[in-house]
């Protein structure tokens, strides 16, 4: 993944976005220190996907989620 010149790290708090237009749900968190994002929804074609990150903030890692995306059970709306 291509880094943008001179890019500042930006940080962003774990959290859960559910796009309705999209049927897409975003799932930013942070395992084992490193930051981490689940793309899952009906919409997409391969099954859910999932971006790592090293703490640099650059790409580690990306494919198929293994298991099944599970919606937790703190989540409420907003």
């Amino acid at each position: 993944m291509p880094i943008k010149p001179n890019g500042a790290l930006c940080t962003i708090r774990e959290q859960i976005i559910e796009d309705q237009a999209s049927g897409l749900i975003l799932q930013f968190e942070c395992a084992d220190g490193r930051p981490r994002l689940v793309i899952a929804g009906r919409s997409l074609p391969f099954g859910n996907r999932e971006i790592r990150f090293d703490r640099e903030g650059r790409e580690s890692g990306a494919g198929t989620l293994v298991g099944e995306f599970r919606r937790p059970n703190w989540l409420k709306p907003v």
